[in-house]
């Protein structure tokens, strides 16, 4: 069955359409970059034969080798078998324009919050030259480092990951855009790492999916490491401790901005007090907060975060 597909199918476009057909009669899931069966077949086929991802329509037309077309056979199939997301097959994710290398000891890198950064962060943060210090929290692959390296190009960043595993992947990405000299890999829990450091910016897209719905995960998003997902009953553990912590880290005129998910509603219930300043992209709406420093000094910390204790 296999040959006769190698055989038969000779462009990349012959290859999109029997892609698309495969992912939709296996019911696949998306969310790692892709959204519908397209552009996950088209990101598989790109990166696989080593094309730009962004650019499908030049190379439709491209007649493929025997080899090349025995390598999406089996990535094809490897995507409908397995489940795993495909930048796990192909061994790299995007956010716009910056690649980074990723397997599964970290999770894919996705982020709003990357977005935002890349799309300028002006309205409230007025110039680049006042972000010296800035601090990544729960980095994973470290995109956001790594962009927040690019965005601010006089800034020192500190990125902090709890699972050693993930730091042997960020630490790939972050010699792979020759940062080792500002962006700093710190392994622990959350602000444990950092001392008494002070930060113009922290940045965090933390764990905040709720225990229920890691439990009901389709297997694309099951194949990522349970600990770079799970957020608590409400999703919002890692949350409240960055939260509550992020005060005593920031510089006076800092700024900490944070990717929820979802959560918006329980997180202004938690904290009535706070301003909380949600951040849109295109194709999300109140999944990314900003605080200022000074919110964070006068915000009444909920009753339920100072029960619960924890480092910060």
């Amino acid at each position: 069955m296999r040959s006769a597909v190698v055989d038969d199918l000779r462009t990349i476009r012959d290859w999109l359409r029997y892609a698309i057909s495969r992912f939709n009669a296996a019911g696949l899931v998306y969310g790692h970059g892709t959204e519908r069966a397209l552009d996950e077949a088209a990101f598989l086929i790109l990166a696989a034969l080593k094309l730009p991802v962004d650019e499908l329509e030049p190379w439709l037309e491209a007649r493929l080798t025997r080899d090349e077309r025995l390598r999406l056979s089996e990535l094809i199939d490897a995507r409908v078998t397995t489940r795993k997301p495909a930048p796990y097959l192909v061994g790299e994710a995007w956010i716009k324009d910056f690649r980074f290398s990723i397997d599964e000891r970290a999770i894919v890198p996705r982020s709003y919050l990357g977005e935002l950064m890349l799309n300028g962060l002006e309205p409230i943060i007025a110039a680049t030259a006042e972000v010296g210090h800035v601090l990544d929290l729960c980095t994973g692959a470290a995109p956001l480092a790594i962009i927040a390296a690019h965005v601010f190009p006089g800034a020192e960043v500190d990125a902090v990951e709890l699972s050693p595993a993930a730091v042997e992947v960020a630490r790939r990405n972050v010699a792979d855009y020759a940062l080792e000299d500002r962006v700093h890999l710190l392994e622990g829990d959350l602000f444990a790492p950092v001392g008494r450091r002070r930060y113009d910016l922290i940045l965090a897209n933390p764990p905040y999916v709720t225990d229920a719905a890691v439990a009901a995960f389709p297997p694309e998003f099951a194949a990522e490491p349970k600990l770079a997902h799970a957020g608590g009953t409400d999703g919002l553990d890692l949350v409240r401790r960055i939260i509550d912590g992020a005060g005593r880290h920031l510089t006076k005129g800092g700024h900490l901005i944070v990717e929820i998910g979802l959560a918006r509603p329980t997180l202004e219930m938690a904290y009535p007090g706070l301003p909380f300043l949600w951040l849109d992209t295109e194709t999300s709406e109140g999944e990314v907060f900003h605080l200022e420093a000074a919110a964070l000094a006068k915000g009444k910390r909920p009753e339920r975060a100072h029960r619960s204790g924890g480092s910060a």
